[in-house]
């Protein structure tokens, strides 16, 4: 279908006082937000816009990029410059209904938990964590690396630790990511991260065997070792994760997330990560690492993976889920070799395997260097997003120096009234008191910026700001 090329009303005034670019992304972006130019329309090319203009093409190239960089515009290779799918007037949100009592946690506020396709349906800004943003794939590497699986045959014996050409190419891209010193004897492919934990509890836990799980934290984590017979208990964090000298001596397990504490945001520095670890060698306990959100940092060096420090006392655990799509289903979990065996025992004791043409489409990725660009890219996008972020909610925020998400303290009091105002202006945020066992240490939201539109993440960021200027006042996290 032919595209015709939309003429933008722009007018510019050079005795104005104000630049041209931010004369010309201004106008443009009013026309968005209007209707007037609608999403799908073709934009001039800078050049002709330039031409059209009377001015250089440097301003036209600045406001396109400022524009590119907020979400209005999307770029098409070789195809031109077209107003994003997602631009335009905010259509009429939704008021989610009330959720029955029982799906609540305790002190979070009573909304419907609406799938995040149903969110999209209803035109919500979904600002929950946990997601990724997966419209902006290399597709032709994408189509590459399942025509390569399609080619292989099928296995009629996996072996439970995965295939060996992955194995291989993991251990390569933890040894450059992460710093780890791993071959593929430490590693085994699962299917996920709350795969992999699963594996781990089977095979160290049992009836009368207690595994430690951050709190506020993942519930999924309480969930599955609880599911495994242990009796799961509540490890306090503070603002820099894991609190060690309150960890019982009584655990066969303690689950951790370092590289970006979930929910309250914590880095673990490094003198706790040794103390942690001179506290599993004195207690026989297994700390179960997952390395959530350590691919994406900002600001910030890298901190090393608590496995490089010591092997012996750490499972690592990592998925593909956020760096490429939760559609993948890839992960690992790398431990030493005699651990790993009696994981693999037990795996293949629960016929557990990761799809052969996933861990296929995978190796290539890797192999041809697919992942690492999307990385790359992707770091720039969450870059962005994150300066969206702290743009409008900057004195609210903690924990943003890495990973999708972060967490904004608020007075106990002010969580509901903002929660409830959020969802009548149809946006979704995640209230903190989801992440914990009992009584919340603190009170607030979490935010997570991975899986909306560039432009709904403005508008959302912007309409919360609002509230929260309202409801609590400009005196930042409590």
């Amino acid at each position: 279908m032919t595209r015709h090329t939309t003429e933008p009303p722009v007018r510019l005034d050079r005795g104005a006082g104000v630049p041209l670019a931010a004369q010309l992304s201004d106008q443009l972006r009013a026309a968005m937000a209007e209707g007037v130019l609608i999403p799908g329309s073709r934009l001039p090319s800078s050049r002709a816009l330039a031409a059209e203009l009377g001015v250089s093409r440097t301003v036209v190239t600045e406001a396109y990029q400022q524009l590119y960089a907020e979400g209005w515009l999307d770029g098409r290779h070789g195809s031109g410059t077209f107003v994003a799918e997602n631009a335009g007037p905010a259509p009429a949100a939704a008021v989610p209904r009330p959720l029955p009592p029982a799906h609540t946690s305790p002190g979070s506020v009573e909304t419907v938990r609406w799938s995040r396709h149903e969110a999209r349906r209803r035109g919500l800004v979904d600002l929950r964590p946990g997601a990724p943003w997966v419209r902006d794939h290399d597709l032709a590497a994408w189509r590459r690396a399942w025509r390569h699986a399609a080619e292989q045959p099928p296995d009629d014996d996996p072996d439970p630790h995965g295939l060996p050409r992955l194995r291989a190419l993991l251990a390569d891209h933890l040894r450059r990511a992460r710093g780890i010193r791993v071959g593929p004897e430490n590693v085994l492919v699962t299917r996920s991260t709350g795969n992999g934990l699963d594996l781990v509890g089977a095979t160290l836990l049992g009836p009368g065997t207690r595994a430690g799980v951050e709190d506020p934290g993942y519930p999924r984590a309480a969930a599955v070792l609880g599911a495994r017979g242990a009796t799961t208990v509540p490890c306090p964090v503070d603002h820099d994760g894991i609190v060690v000298a309150d960890l019982p001596r009584d655990l066969s397990v303690v689950y951790t997330t370092p590289a970006h504490q979930y929910p309250l945001g914590g880095r673990l520095p490094i003198p706790r990560r040794e103390r942690l670890l001179a506290w599993a060698r004195e207690t026989g306990a297994m700390v179960i690492e997952d390395d959530y959100d350590s691919e994406f940092r900002y600001d910030v060096a890298p901190l090393p993976a608590l496995y490089g420090l010591d092997p012996g006392h750490v499972v690592l655990l990592g998925t593909l889920s956020k760096t490429l799509s939760p559609d993948l289903g890839v992960g690992w979990l790398v431990a030493e070799p005699d651990l790993l065996r009696r994981v693999a025992e037990v795996r293949r004791s629960l016929s557990d395997r990761t799809s052969g043409p996933a861990q296929a489409a995978t190796a290539l990725l890797l192999e041809r260097g697919d992942l690492d660009r999307h990385l790359r890219r992707m770091r720039r996008e969450y870059a962005r997003r994150r300066s969206v972020v702290k743009e409008f909610l900057g004195p609210y925020l903690t924990g943003d120096t890495a990973g999708l998400h972060v967490a904004l303290p608020l007075p106990a009091e002010a969580v509901a009234p903002v929660v409830a105002e959020a969802a009548a202006h149809g946006l979704l945020v995640d209230d903190l008191a989801r992440t914990t066992r009992g009584t919340a240490p603190v009170h607030g939201l979490v935010l997570g910026y991975g899986t909306a539109h560039p432009t709904d993440l403005r508008r959302g960021c912007r309409t919360l700001a609002g509230i929260l200027a309202r409801r609590v006042g400009d005196a930042g996290p409590v």
